[in-house]
């Protein structure tokens, strides 16, 4: 099994939770200014969601792991990003999709009775090329 790192945010939070998932999905950037990247083409995306908090639910879990997976892949993997609703006002580029991520990501972490948070999206799109996205502003 192949241990990743990542740099978090600093909290003061019981628990950090971090999940590694990848999904493929093909996209294009509908803009000549892309070059190469306004053609359909695509790419086996790598992503990592760190979540934090105080309180485990009554399972004794953060997040269910299952659950993130779940939400994710469900969403995106075999599609074409260009057609996901998130994606009709602005370009699936791999920063406007780890804030995608983030945006789904907090909002089923914040119906949950623990209330934990997510701190951040690590989005890996090629082997060489990744993005991170933080909120600006706490979301505790």
């Amino acid at each position: 099994m192949t241990m990743m790192s990542y740099k978090t945010p600093e909290h003061d939070y019981k628990y950090e939770l971090n999940k590694d998932l990848n999904f493929s999905a093909a996209h294009f950037i509908p803009d000549d200014r892309a070059g190469k990247c306004s053609n359909v083409h695509g790419h086996t995306y790598f992503v990592n969601i760190t979540i934090a908090g105080d309180r485990l639910d009554d399972l004794g879990f953060l997040v269910n792991f299952s659950s993130l997976k779940s939400l994710i892949s469900d969403a995106f993997d075999h599609t074409l990003l260009n057609e996901h609703k998130r994606f009709q006002e602005r370009p699936p580029t791999s920063e406007t999709l780890a804030e995608t991520i983030y945006e789904m990501v907090a909002e089923f972490v914040g119906g949950l009775d623990n209330r934990p948070v997510c701190l951040q999206v690590y989005l890996q799109e090629t082997p060489t090329s990744y993005v991170i996205y933080r909120p600006k502003e706490s979301r505790k």
